[in-house]
């Protein structure tokens, strides 16, 4: 068929969380996929990394992948098909992008952040392998919690000598 009768379709795919560590192969996978279903890619990116709001085979979070495509119509059933039978992914959905102009589209693009967390990410590991104690140096949430710690603190003593006062006062 021509590139006349290709349309415009926009794709999700959705990855379990350990996925963070291996962002290339899940990229390689989405991209595979859609090259089987002859698709020209316009736009991918890495949307998000969520918590799911149920579990899903045993995942809790999950990473979104956003890509926006050109296919011919006849070919987005293999690329579900695919997608379907695909044991990489949790979930994938492919609608039709007709009502999207080109230029929310292009400013989708996000193929050049991702290559940037990669190669982050690749480095990360590369160090945290020098170190050699296998621990890892990278830490969720632990600036939040040393800075709420320091307040709870001083949330105590505060109240601690308004209670005293109290009594006296009496």
């Amino acid at each position: 068929m021509s590139d006349n009768t290709k349309r415009m379709y926009e794709g999700m795919f959705l990855f379990p969380q350990n996925t963070i560590s291996d962002l290339q192969s899940a990229t390689d996978h989405v991209m595979a996929l859609l090259k089987r279903a002859d698709a020209e890619v316009v736009s991918f990116k890495k949307w998000d990394d969520r918590r799911l709001a149920y579990e899903i085979k045993g995942n809790k979070r999950g990473v979104y992948f956003l890509t926006f495509f050109r296919c011919e119509p006849s070919r987005v059933a293999d690329l579900e098909r695919s997608c379907n039978l695909s044991e990489q992914l949790l979930r994938s959905l492919v609608i039709r992008a007709d009502h999207l102009n080109t230029e929310d589209i292009e400013a989708a693009e996000g193929r050049e952040a991702l290559a940037d967390e990669i190669k982050l990410r690749s480095e990360q590991d590369s160090t945290t392998s020098d170190s050699g104690d296998g621990a890892s140096t990278v830490t969720i949430g632990g600036g939040s919690e040393a800075t709420e710690a320091p307040a709870e603190t001083a949330t105590a003593t505060e109240e601690a000598p308004a209670a005293e006062e109290t009594p006296q006062e009496n």
